[in-house]
């Protein structure tokens, strides 16, 4: 799986264009992800991720990178052993692609298309 494209409210995933937030895990992909809080990333919104046990979890924090994570998901991340990665959804789309290239153990991603 390789993300083609990204622009603001779109991502291209082989040849399937995307328009809600989404979220990978391996070669499974959830869409019309939705945070409880909005443009803030809880624990919660991410147990769907944190089911599949990744080895490393990249945030697409939107285009101009508005959503925040809390400190929760870094603690969760860090007790669950997950390395993280997060920039704007540009820059994360890069970061996925690349680690998917590298191919080092499982890599999830969430992406916030807008804003």
């Amino acid at each position: 799986m390789k993300i083609e494209s990204y622009s603001f409210g779109e991502m291209v995933i082989d040849d399937r264009s995307y328009h809600d937030d989404l979220m990978i895990a391996g070669e499974e992909i959830k869409s019309g992800w939705y945070r409880e809080r909005g443009h803030v990333l809880t624990p919660e919104d991410l147990s769907w991720v944190l089911e599949k046990d990744p080895d490393q979890l990249i945030v697409g924090a939107g285009s101009s990178g508005r959503m925040r994570i809390t400190g929760e998901v870094e603690d969760v991340l860090n007790d669950r052993g997950i390395e993280l990665k997060s920039g704007v959804t540009e820059r994360a789309v890069e970061m996925f692609n690349e680690a998917r290239e590298e191919g080092k153990g499982l890599t999830a991603a969430v992406f916030h298309l807008t804003c």
